[in-house]
């Protein structure tokens, strides 16, 4: 299953029963006309922070923008490594969601894969902030992580716990995959309305 068609799609019928155009939800969201039509067709994908902005403007939660499990699969405890839920943060980054239960708790813990050189295209490296807490473990690759003006280099078995109101983000300088563990909370997808960028 394509999450970016399905996500867009949502996004696109939540905003058209808001009677917003791409333009009212581009200047509220900040996010570009052109970006959001892409989004809503499909062909792009979308950060976790800023589809939370969307669900916050549009008065929803982030769970509506995924799959509803049945309610036998939504109850199983266990989440199994082939069945992760995986999508693409950006064309360098993927994440998996380590619960079935997605909007039943208040943190969400996820893998990310960060590709070779991630983010380290960019003219200036976006720094996020939010209301909440974080943590990450790095599991294999060494992690840049930026937070409050520092900068920290993060080996595997490394770790670091922030405040998530603080800014931050996180790079791999280096021509192998990172792969981290990161933990949340509030989990955006039962407190969309609190996570505020």
């Amino acid at each position: 299953m394509d999450h970016n068609i399905t996500i867009g799609a949502k996004l696109k019928a939540l905003r058209t029963a808001k009677k917003y155009t791409l333009k009212q939800l581009s200047e509220k969201s900040g996010l570009s006309i052109g970006f959001l039509s892409q989004l809503e067709r499909g062909i792009s994908s979308i950060a976790i922070d800023s589809l939370a902005k969307l669900a916050e403007i549009l008065g929803v939660s982030m769970s509506v923008f995924f799959d509803s499990a049945s309610d036998s699969e939504k109850k199983y405890p266990v989440s199994r490594s082939f069945e992760l839920r995986c999508s693409q943060v950006s064309p360098q980054i993927i994440q998996y969601i380590l619960t079935n239960n997605i909007d039943e708790f208040n943190y969400l813990p996820r893998i990310f894969h960060l590709m070779p050189f991630a983010n380290t295209d960019l003219d200036e490296l976006e720094m996020y902030h939010h209301y909440g807490e974080e943590f990450i473990y790095v599991l294999e690759g060494v992690l840049i992580v930026y937070l409050d003006g520092g900068e920290y280099c993060l080996n595997p078995g490394d770790s670091i716990q922030i405040h998530s109101n603080l800014p931050h983000n996180w790079i791999n300088k280096t021509n192998r995959i990172v792969k981290i563990l990161t933990v949340n909370t509030p989990n955006p997808f039962v407190h969309g309305d609190e996570f505020v960028l």
